[in-house]
């Protein structure tokens, strides 16, 4: 007798989990405009619809992927989050708190007016904050009430199906107006301030495509045109992001030093960005397609800002050797433009370029200076990341009572506050292996993946339910909890912290965690100056918003035992 389609699905849940993650993945990946779903949101919709099946995955599945993402997620924001915690990242964390505070505040007044349960206001709070992480947090929370097993499911199932809906909205939302809407009311082109803001900060007139593309370091030789200019008044013309590193007349090379005087016809090997030496060749002379007579060699490397002497300091006062040149800078997860006024932070990552006109021993004082060479590995170290998931399950078994309400970390708080120390303790000794930049982002996506797909299947069949009991209400309730918070943020950024309209649109899209939101400011914006926002904001949402799951569980049911 030949087997349905749904009964395969019931009989082999692993041939679901990994379909849901196939076709979920594929969905967020379709864009409509500038809004794209993501992977995330498009595996959650189609578990939900799998789900209607009465498909069973064994709950220590879904925790196992759960505690594996909110591990990787705090063990890869530890580093940025403290440090962070200076005046200027708390300037702008101030977003944050209005983030917490408000949207905090629109849940717990909606739960009240609407007489919401405990899972429906919790996903209400993920989906309308776009912080996928509150569903693991606030459904591991839930697990923990003193209920039965099933209204345990269904709060669960609501956390997921309310998280679902105000989602979509929430983050259609966000991106209309950060993109589009804030710029008209603060009476701005965005474009235009974008551009002014990177002029500013040392960048050069290029195309749109060129400031959004990642900046490459190239070798051109150039024949002078004009008799007796000195190397150093050269130099400086040219600017902190070129450096002259060979100098050859008549076929010998010549002592690079700044009393040089160039001659008509010497030959000049000019190392730099290449769209800032595509505005440069005029001041240069000719140029000649045999850079290779020059025997130029590039070697890149990635060096950790440690030295605090640095830390504030510009990308243009950085003293570098002749040879060396800083060609990117990652903040976290986010490459920033590597403008001459960009101010650098500790632990930032410096993408360096060193060519072999520069000795071996200049180049490892130079970067002795800077910090720390990162030496790439691809292995990860098993037993140091198993102790901090063990670390944080611990943590999150300590719990104290808030009134009658059990109120704990639990094991989401517990190992996403364990990931952090653990994260920040490896970044701070380098010699102590960890995890790969590349595993950690397999951990972080298969893990909410597959955790939001085991919820997804388990709420498929209440779903329903819940939509038919409020309706349009849910929806609504996403625009404004997600509307709000950023027209406060906009208010105080743009009054009070005096920001400029770029970094400030930025940063109120970092503070919703929000990477459909950058991504459509930078595309109206026509250059990367939003990150110099976001990345701050970003790096402490991050990791602030999961911990409002257990928070509003337990805000939620004091409300329902005081009606």
């Amino acid at each position: 007798m030949p087997i349905s389609f749904v009964h395969v699905l019931q009989l082999e849940p692993e041939i679901t989990l990994f379909l849901a993650l196939a076709i979920g993945y594929a969905l967020g990946q379709i864009k409509f405009g500038s809004i794209q779903l993501g992977g995330v949101c498009g595996t959650l919709i189609v578990a939900l619809l799998l789900g209607q099946a009465q498909v069973a995955i064994d709950p220590g599945i879904k925790n196992v992927f759960f505690v594996l993402f909110i591990f990787a997620l705090g063990y890869a924001g530890g580093p940025q989050f403290f440090a962070n915690l200076n005046a200027k990242g708390l300037r702008l964390a101030l977003l944050c708190l209005i983030e917490v505070i408000v949207v905090v505040t629109l849940v717990l007044l909606a739960t009240y007016w609407f007489k919401f349960d405990q899972g429906t206001a919790a996903g209400m709070l993920a989906g309308a904050a776009t912080e996928s992480a509150v569903v693991g947090t606030a459904t591991d929370a839930i697990s923990k009430l003193d209920l039965p097993v099933a209204q345990i499911r269904q709060l669960q199932a609501n956390v997921v199906t309310a998280y679902s809906i105000t989602y979509i909205f929430g983050l259609v939302t966000i991106v209309i107006v950060t993109s589009q809407i804030f710029p008209l009311l603060l009476r701005i082109n965005l474009r235009q301030e974008a551009e002014k803001l990177w002029q500013e900060m040392g960048g050069n007139d290029v195309s749109a495509e060129a400031e959004s593309a990642v900046p490459d370091v190239v070798g051109r030789s150039y024949r002078i045109q004009v008799d007796g200019q000195r190397l150093s008044v050269l130099q400086q013309q040219l600017g902190t992001q070129t450096t002259i590193v060979k100098v050859r007349r008549n076929g010998v090379y010549q002592e690079i030093t700044p009393e040089l005087a160039l001659l008509r016809s010497d030959e000049i090997l000019v190392l730099g960005l290449r769209q800032v030496l595509a505005n440069k060749a005029p001041l240069l002379g000719e140029e000649f397609a045999d850079p290779d007579s020059f025997h130029l060699i590039l070697y890149r490397t990635e060096v950790i800002l440690k030295n605090s002497d640095l830390d504030k300091t510009t990308l243009a006062s950085l003293q570098l050797p002749t040879g060396m040149q800083i060609i990117g800078v990652q903040r976290g997860e986010h490459r920033l433009p590597p403008l001459p006024d960009l101010h650098l932070q500790l632990r930032d990552v410096l993408q360096v370029c060193i060519s072999n006109t520069l000795s071996s021993t200049d180049s490892a004082v130079a970067i002795e200076k800077l910090g720390q060479r990162i030496r790439k590995t691809d292995k990860s170290n098993i037993s140091f990341a198993a102790l901090g998931i063990v670390s944080g399950i611990a943590i999150g078994m300590l719990s104290l009572k808030l009134g009658a309400i059990p109120l704990s970390l639990g094991t989401g708080g517990g190992a996403l506050l364990s990931g952090l120390l653990f994260g920040w303790y490896q970044d701070k000794h380098m010699e102590v292996a960890g995890i790969p930049e590349s595993a950690l982002a397999l951990l972080k996506d298969l893990g909410l993946a597959g955790f939001i797909a085991c919820v997804g299947f388990s709420s498929g069949p209440q779903a329903i339910t819940l939509i038919k009991q409020y309706g349009v209400s849910l929806p609504l309730i996403g625009v404004v909890v997600a509307l709000v918070p950023a027209c406060v943020s906009l208010f105080v950024g743009h009054f009070l912290l005096k920001l400029k309209a770029p970094i400030l649109l930025g940063a109120i899209a970092g503070q919703q965690c929000s990477t459909p939101a950058i991504s459509a400011i930078q595309t109206v914006a026509g250059n990367s100056t939003p990150l110099l926002g976001y990345t701050i904001t970003y790096a402490v949402s991050n990791i602030v918003l999961p911990l409002l799951g257990p928070l509003i569980v337990a805000l939620a049911g004091m409300l329902q035992h005081a009606a």
